[in-house]
């Protein structure tokens, strides 16, 4: 899913606030920290950020949506200790220098629990883009501690207006990924949150019921937890709308045939 190399957080750009940014919560700095004005109200307890997007967005974009969250959130809430395409690419370099360089056990061991994480969150990103390609997908959930019914935090990305197109009709995935992380940068709903220590995260979405996944797990009767600290993102499009896209995913199918699904695997943060 990630380049090789080193990336810079896309949440941390400076440009323009973007017109189309509705937030619940003030402008400040993301987890590099800052003093910013203090939010109050019911604002800060369930924020929420809305994007709208020029024109169809393609399904491998959606998808694409979900695992960079599934990645900024992790990093954010500090299960890992860099963003992912970092912690990537130094873990993976300590792999091929091990023979080299004699290290501490501390950092052998530092390095297993990396590599582990590597695989599992991997791994998960590789089932969502399975299940994206198989279905529609109209929500994803990100649950951070506690269990299903009862997260601590919870992280929703909800694609119900999204107007599907095909990759040639379609907005770029990259200008689009650019614009919401943007949009998250400015809205800075994660800097005046306590770090966590290290927890389980579990990854739940919806899909069509006979979409034939094997991996995720159906949860027919789930319901979304209304307790804990709650953040949302939605997606829509707007504007420019090729006659062939398809409509917004609310209006295409009756939502009873939708069932959640959750990854059978629970990601283990880990601190350096």
């Amino acid at each position: 899913m990630a380049a090789p190399g080193v990336a810079v957080p896309p949440a941390r750009a400076t440009s323009a606030t973007s017109p189309l940014l509705i937030a619940e919560a003030p402008p400040a700095l993301d987890r590099g920290g800052g003093v910013r004005p203090r939010r109050s109200g019911p604002a800060a307890a369930c924020p929420s950020v809305s994007v709208v997007f020029p024109g169809a967005v393609s399904r491998e974009s959606c998808c694409r949506f979900a695992c960079e969250l599934l990645k900024h959130v992790l990093y954010q809430r500090h299960q890992l200790p860099l963003p992912y395409e970092q912690l990537a690419y130094f873990c993976r370099r300590a792999v091929q220098d091990g023979d080299v360089i004699k290290k501490p056990p501390s950092m052998d061991l530092a390095s297993k629990k990396c590599q582990q994480v590597l695989m599992e969150l991997e791994g998960v990103l590789q089932h969502l883009e399975v299940m994206f390609s198989l279905t529609l997908v109209p929500r994803v959930l990100i649950l951070l501690g506690g269990n299903v019914m009862s997260p601590k935090e919870l992280y929703e990305l909800n694609l119900e207006g999204i107007y599907e197109g095909s990759a040639e009709e379609s907005l770029k995935t990259a200008s689009c990924v650019r614009k919401l992380f943007h949009s998250l940068f400015v809205a800075d709903v994660f800097s005046e949150l306590k770090a966590l220590p290290v927890m389980g995260t579990v990854v739940m979405l919806q899909g069509h019921r006979d979409c034939g996944v094997d991996w995720f797990r159906p949860k027919l009767n789930y319901k979304v937890p209304t307790r804990g600290r709650k953040l949302t993102v939605n997606l829509s499009c707007d504007g420019d709308i090729n006659i062939s896209a398809s409509p917004p995913q609310h209006m295409t199918s009756t939502w009873e045939d939708y069932v959640w699904f959750q990854a059978p695997v629970t990601l283990k943060g880990f601190h350096e």
